[in-house]
């Protein structure tokens, strides 16, 4: 009797364990299946955000090219900007400042579908430095989740150093602080090379510097009024 009593328990027992397996698989595909009603809301929800990004990014187009026009009649507004930028100022050398003098204008152009990638051109007045007109680097994201990277190679003019981190006169390595914001249109290890890195220049330009480069420039012009203010504030006092 002990026996058949202790079978009929195991078997109980083992009945109750496959109740409760059966319970928590069928709660995991309930799961999965909420889960991937979920996704495709949120699938759902990218494009339609995407598609109100793609709208807007049009109608921003012409003013941006309205706002480059003026920037135009700023003299050094480009270079200002990027001087007085916390993080692109440690960038750019005393040669490279003199260089940025002939930069025109800054462009920065994404893709169409928003998700593709970005281009960023740099366009300069006729210097003495180098041949090109504009300099532009290109980023195209791939479905593997790779950047494809081109960019200009840059035409230096005859007696010029490439300020590449190589000193051709005296073909001595420079220093990563005497690097020069140039050497950035060859940072990939070949052209064309499709890499997984992430630029982080070219977020900084695109993301920050871009939207609104008066921000950076009113802080360098920003500060002599400052001065100013304080000695006015001062001269008022004194006249008290």
């Amino acid at each position: 009797m002990g026996v058949d009593k202790g079978k009929k328990q195991k078997v109980e027992e083992n009945n109750a364990t496959e109740h409760i397996d059966r319970e928590l698989v069928l709660s995991i595909e309930k799961l999965q299946e909420t889960q991937d009603e979920l996704e495709k809301i949120n699938e759902e929800a990218s494009e339609k955000v995407l598609g109100i990004e793609q709208k807007y990014s049009e109608i921003r187009k012409p003013v941006y090219d309205k706002r480059n026009d003026i920037i135009k009649s700023i003299p050094d507004f480009w270079m200002t900007a990027f001087l007085s930028h916390p993080a692109l100022s440690e960038l750019l050398t005393e040669e490279d400042q003199k260089i940025f003098l002939y930069l025109r204008s800054l462009e920065v152009e994404e893709s169409k579908d928003l998700k593709s990638g970005c281009s960023i051109t740099f366009n300069f007045k006729p210097n003495p430095y180098f041949e090109d007109a504009k300099l532009t680097k290109t980023f195209t994201f791939l479905e593997d989740g790779t950047t494809k990277i081109s960019s200009s190679s840059i035409k230096w003019k005859e007696g010029m150093v490439i300020p590449n981190g190589v000193d051709e006169t005296k073909g001595n390595k420079r220093s990563h602080s005497e690097e020069s914001f140039f050497t950035w249109f060859s940072d990939t290890p070949h052209k064309d090379d499709i890499v997984e890195i992430q630029d982080e220049v070219a977020e900084i330009i695109k993301d920050d510097l871009w939207p609104n480069p008066l921000t950076y420039f009113n802080i360098e012009n920003g500060s002599d009024s400052s001065e100013e203010n304080d000695e006015d504030d001062e001269v008022e006092d004194g006249d008290e």
